[in-house]
């Protein structure tokens, strides 16, 4: 899900750093504010596993990869705004060290995956999981379907900002200048794999996870509910 450089113009990258920058800032004053000191050890933790998950990369066609990136369950734990943080310094650190994503992409991707994921799986799973026990096999339920429908919203996010490319950049004779694939290539291509397969994948993991968090320390969860939204 990663977007390499040169894949994106001017227009989308200026918009997603103008977008990010401010949410950087606040997030970071967030969680200076309202981490509790048990869980800073958590925040690095989840910064490294998000890392680790997304070099799990496989080819899309249409000029992508796909993998898990476990915002949902950071997102679930920590709570959105933690997560943004936590995300960002793994695709970050990705980029810089490894190439995996572009460097003028940093912000974009960061949109994707620290921001729109872990703050739909966080709605996502408050509203399925209601007043439920922190302990009741819903949450468990309601964690899984967060991780795969915030990870779906985000490929699909991904294949927009590439397929609308075509659209807003083109040469003289009417050639693409950036991503080369319009919508009807790069959002069924990216929506489709990550729907049928990694999307799965990411529900897997953070029921997983969290099922192991109930047993071992729920009072990790906030009495259920993360706290932080």
């Amino acid at each position: 899900m990663h977007i390499p450089d040169g894949y994106l113009g001017p227009y989308t990258i200026v918009a997603t750093w103008l977008i990010m920058i401010p949410i950087w800032v606040y997030s970071a004053r967030r969680l200076g504010r309202e981490l509790r000191s048990r869980q800073v050890p958590l925040l690095a933790l989840s910064a490294a596993f998000s890392f680790v998950i997304m070099m799990f990369n496989v080819p899309i066609p249409g000029g992508s990869t796909g993998h898990a990136v476990g915002g949902a369950i950071i997102g679930i734990v920590l709570g959105p705004w933690a997560a943004v943080i936590s995300i960002s310094v793994a695709l970050v650190l990705q980029a810089l060290m490894f190439g995996d994503g572009g460097i003028t992409a940093i912000a974009a991707n960061c949109f994707n995956m620290a921001v729109l994921m872990p703050f739909s799986a966080y709605y996502v799973y408050t509203i399925v999981s209601g007043s439920s026990d922190v302990t009741s096999g819903r949450r468990t339920i309601a964690a899984a379907i967060a991780g795969y429908i915030s990870l779906t919203l985000a490929a699909a996010m991904t294949g927009f900002m590439f397929g609308i490319q075509p659209l807003l950049h083109k040469d003289a004779a009417g050639y693409p200048l950036y991503m080369p694939y319009g919508l009807n290539v790069a959002l069924p291509a990216m929506i489709i794999e990550h729907a049928l397969g990694f999307s799965f994948l990411e529900a897997i993991v953070t029921a997983l996870i969290f099922a192991y968090i109930q047993r071992a320390d729920p009072s990790l969860l906030a009495h259920g509910k993360p706290s932080r939204a």
